[in-house]
């Protein structure tokens, strides 16, 4: 290899002042060079030293062995220089330029030279459909490939491999038993297109319907075998090889470790007559994996040499067990870093919460790739910096780095938790844009996006688009529907996903009981609550049961309710006695409401909001004496209400209220206008709910006191500055307050505005005087 790099070298300097002598017209700009246009009135004239004599094949071959070299390394407009300065071409000369485009990210260069030759060979054919398989056009291979006047095995073969790693087995299929000529890359093309695809049985089939098998062949099944941990069938195989190389016997130890039998994988790997860097990062790997974390820095120390994927791996088992410290000797002792190595210790310090160390390593990094930013995205994000991600999302795409998946789903994920649904949508586009498909990563974290944002009907056009889906889709649609008050729709969509291969699972019912309970459906409910196990094998757990207390004590047959936690196969937990508490203050039942908190502030003692909870039930009852202990209890044991507090996102830009704001540059706008519609709202029978004041005062104190809550202020923000047409989306991070409800069912009507409300238990849509929970909340 070294000596015919020293050849084209010597070509190249002793033909240059040949290259540069030959009269020629101004040459196009590499733009034009391959403009077809300009491809016959850029013909160099002959050269005049020759006498217009034929260049000779020695001359030829000199030029496309210059131009090859040039496209080898980059030099792309070099090569079209020379090529366009040619006395004369050959179809190899062509090649040479379209090959060239191809590895140099060029395509459409190539598409118009391809265009634009004069003869074509096999290899003209064949690299222009390897071309459109690179850009994934796979449409445009197979009519190239129609079109080939003769196809070679390399046609046929390219085409198999391109449907195998596109996992379009049928067509790779096809592809093989039309193969006039079979060769071993036909046959592995094929096992690799079963394999690859997880069609084991199939490749199986095929594997032992063939008798001359190479050895990697034996190595694809095996690793076939050992990626879905049938560790038993590729140990037949591994047993049955005539001759075993290296990777036979690291796809076997890997097999083992990643299936968790580090027994014997250690077996083998002290069986093994080879044993390279690979071979003991296995090992490090798999006792990293599987929790052995002494076992696997002893095997990493060891080594007698190791690369940067060994240092990766012993700092991952660090991280993975929270051990930042010696993770970070690690990394500083490192003497082959590479970005791999960055992301694995910005990962492992965002995961345990030290955030700023973590950006601290990612501003340091000597570059960066979109696993670097998508893991920065994700730790802000899983941080509770949600603005801060998305500043960091938008600097990503400044940067020129391509967004990959992970960066989208950590975005789209952080758009729903702080509900910034234009943000999203912007994202949403920038994802179609960057030729992501609809698929179940980033499909499901764009489902949730629109749901938590309230935007359900933006959700299901999301959802009917996405080329595939998974049981996670489908529970985000049911979920989705059930948190936004429309039972009908989510059990709709649970009786689709019945008629699909997608089988429920308890998340999914957790979902369906949720949409029951949410619309009043406590039949039903119930009827899926005891028919879950039989028709899908899902055992109840205590979230099912939560659900049904929810659901029995909306309805108001409390006594069913609790029944039903005597009746469990396990301790009820705190959230089954909060369902309990919630239904009795709905219910005013004050004897079992108190029974039920006596039970939560065992279990949590410092949980406000049942505190809040009893408290408005005793208000709602009148019992002030009640709800002043309750008062004092709360400050005796250090308990702090949560402050409540709401936000609107307004031209990508979040606004935040609290009770009573005082501190928005809008307050005074906000405040009149919210004065003007209390008239109005009295005026069309509006009364303000004050038995759910938590203080002892007059009446009109009360209304005060009601009047300023954020949600309110939230909502008329919205009304002065979102066009009408458009729905206010306002998110509360409590639960919505009965007078505030009763207020936006009285705006929405007199505004003429759909207002749509997330608090901390569902969605309300106020629309045309009503909501759509029915009043069932």
């Amino acid at each position: 290899m070294r000596s015919r790099s020293k050849d084209v070298r010597r070509l190249f300097h002793t033909t240059v002042s040949e290259i540069t002598s030959i009269h020629h017209p101004t040459l196009p700009s590499s733009s034009n060079a391959v403009n077809n246009n300009n491809l016959s009135n850029n013909k160099p004239k002959k050269n005049k030293r020759r006498d217009n004599s034929a260049t000779s094949d020695a001359e030829i071959l000199r030029w496309n062995k210059i131009i090859t070299d040039h496209m080898r390394h980059g030099r792309c407009d070099f090569a079209a220089d020379l090529f366009y300065r040619m006395p004369s071409r050959s179809t190899v000369s062509w090649n040479a330029m379209i090959s060239g485009y191809i590895a140099n990210s060029r395509f459409p260069l190539a598409l118009r030279l391809f265009a634009a030759m004069p003869r074509r060979d096999a290899v003209s054919w064949n690299t222009m459909i390897h071309g459109h398989v690179l850009n994934r056009d796979l449409a445009s291979a197979r009519r190239l490939f129609d079109e080939m006047p003769d196809k070679d095995t390399v046609s046929w073969n390219t085409m198999i491999s391109a449907y195998a790693s596109s996992g379009l087995v049928e067509l790779a299929q096809d592809m093989f038993d039309r193969s006039p000529i079979k060769n071993a890359i036909s046959w592995n093309g094929l096992l690799a297109a079963y394999v690859g695809n997880g069609r084991l049985e199939a490749a199986r089939q095929l594997f032992d319907s063939h008798p001359h098998w190479e050895t990697v062949s034996w190595n694809a099944m095996i690793a076939g075998y050992a990626q879905r941990k049938r560790m038993a069938d590729a140990r037949q195989l591994f047993d049955r090889m005539l001759e075993r190389d290296v990777v036979s016997w690291n796809t076997m130890i890997s097999g083992y470790a990643q299936s968790g039998d580090m027994a014997e994988a250690k077996r083998l790997f002290d069986g093994s007559p080879y044993k390279d860097v690979f071979t003991w990062t296995a090992m490090v790997s798999g006792y990293a994996q599987n929790g052995m974390l002494e076992e696997a820095r002893g095997m990493f120390d060891k080594m007698p040499e190791r690369n940067s994927v060994s240092w990766n791996a012993m700092i991952a088992a660090y991280v993975q067990c929270r051990r930042m410290e010696e993770a970070e000797e690690l990394f500083n002792s490192m003497p082959c870093r590479n970005v791999n190595s960055w992301n694995t210790m910005i990962t492992g310090y965002a995961q345990a919460g030290m955030i700023e160390r973590a950006h601290e390593m990612f501003d340091m990094m000597p570059q960066r790739d979109s696993v670097s930013w998508a893991a920065m995205i994700a730790g802000l994000s899983q941080g509770g910096f949600g603005e801060e991600a998305l500043r960091l999302f938008v600097e990503m795409g400044r940067s020129g780095e391509r967004m990959n998946r992970s960066s989208f789903t950590c975005v789209l994920s952080t758009c729903a938790d702080i509900a910034m649904l234009e943000c999203g949508t912007q994202v949403h586009g920038r994802l179609v844009k960057a030729g992501y498909g609809m698929g179940c990563f980033v499909g499901n974290a764009l489902l949730a996006m629109y749901c938590k944002c309230g935007s359900i009907d933006e959700a299901y056009k999301a959802f009917k688009e996405m080329a595939e889906r998974d049981v996670v889709s489908w529970n985000t649609m049911i979920a989705g529907y059930a948190r936004h008050g429309f039972g009908k729709e989510a059990l709709e969509i649970f009786d689709t996903m019945r008629t699909t291969d997608t089988k429920p699972d308890d998340i999914t019912m957790v979902g369906v009981l949720s949409a029951c309970s949410h619309a009043g459906l406590v039949d039903k409910g119930i009827a899926y609550f005891y028919s879950m196990h039989q028709d899908f094998g899902i055992t109840a757990k205590p979230e099912h049961y939560t659900c049904m207390m929810d659901l029995l004590g909306r309805a108001g047959r409390l006594e069913d309710a609790e029944a039903l936690i005597r009746e469990m196969p396990f301790e009820p937990d705190a959230s089954m006695w909060g369902a309990l508490l919630g239904a009795s203050r709905i219910h005013r039942n004050t004897k079992l409401g108190e029974r039920a908190a006596e039970r939560i502030f065992e279990m949590e003692p410092d949980n406000a909001g049942m505190y809040v909870l009893l408290s408005n039930l005793y208000a709602s009852s009148g019992k002030w004496t009640d709800v002043d202990k309750m008062r004092v209890m709360m400050r005796e044991r250090g308990v702090r209400k949560v402050p409540g507090f709401s936000w609107i996102e307004v031209k990508n830009k979040v606004h935040t209220f609290s009770v009573g704001d005082s501190v928005h540059p809008d307050k005074e706008k906000i405040y009149s206008f919210l004065e003007e519609l209390d008239m109005k709202m009295k005026k069309a029978g509006y009364v303000s709910a004050t038995a759910m004041v938590l203080h002892d005062v007059e009446e009109e104190e009360k209304e005060h006191m009601l009047k300023y809550h954020s949600e309110k202020l939230a909502v008329a923000f919205g009304i002065l500055n979102v066009p009408p047409g458009r729905p206010i989306r306002v998110i509360k991070n409590l639960r919505v307050c009965e007078d505030c409800h009763n207020a936006f069912k009285h705006i929405s009507a007199l505004e003429k505005r759909l207002v749509i409300l997330r608090d901390s238990n569902r969605f309300h849509h106020f629309s045309g005087g009503s909501c759509s929970c029915g009043d069932y909340w």
